[in-house]
């Protein structure tokens, strides 16, 4: 039975969430920034595909193991979410993916430019990337539509337990919300498991009470 909570803290061990095809692996890099990144590996392949290199690459190299590592996606252009990716990529071979928007802000060459609703395969594992526009212009959430149970979604820092991650402008604030509301609480289910790209995990079913509120206090 898994004993999965969510919970990591810098340096400390990963946690692993076991999924019948998908085995999640979550560990805090960058010290006080306390960044999540995530390796993801099909259980009966070993394709793998790491959402954020955030820091420390030897770090997230190890927890890729032997891989092979086929993608590393960045959620967003803020350089705690990208700083071990040019030593991870080098390394690995990885297919690097950014949003449209973003991916010029990233000083790592982005391979593969992704849109809204662009997937991405590895061994028998299938992702769907998603665009949330207002944390940054080009924040991308990567979505594992699991097909024996909940879904399970990466929302860098775009969702987070208790409200949207920080947005500069009213109308960005805006944009974030709309954008959560729409594409992640109108589409997906209560049940659905959320990883942020800072602190623990949640639920679309803990946060749904909260989207008016959000939306009253305007952050």
């Amino acid at each position: 039975m898994s004993t999965y909570s969510g919970h990591v803290t810098p340096g400390g061990v990963p946690d692993v969430h076991e999924l019948a095809r998908l085995v999640v692996m979550k560990a805090s890099v960058g010290g006080s920034w306390d960044n999540n990144v995530y390796v993801l590996r099909d259980r009966f392949s070993g394709d793998e595909l790491l959402v954020d290199a955030a820091a420390e690459p030897a770090r997230v190299l190890a927890l890729c193991g032997e891989g092979p590592l086929r993608y590393v996606v960045t959620t967003h252009r803020h350089p705690d979410h990208w700083g071990a990716l040019a030593e991870v990529a080098a390394a690995t071979g990885a297919v690097t993916v950014a949003h449209a928007a973003d991916a010029p802000a990233i000083p790592v060459p982005t391979t593969l430019v992704a849109g809204d609703g662009d997937r991405l395969a590895f061994g028998s594992v299938t992702v769907e990337l998603i665009h949330l526009a207002g944390h940054t212009p080009g924040g991308l959430a990567v979505l594992y539509d699991d097909p024996t149970g909940p879904p399970h979604l990466w929302t860098g820092d775009s969702l987070f337990p208790g409200g949207l991650g920080r947005t500069r402008s009213a109308d960005d604030f805006a944009s974030l919300l709309d954008d959560v509301e729409r594409k992640l609480f109108d589409r997906l289910p209560d049940e659905t498991w959320v990883y942020p790209g800072h602190g623990d995990d949640t639920t679309l079913g803990a946060e749904r009470p909260q989207l008016a509120e959000w939306r009253d206090r305007g952050w």
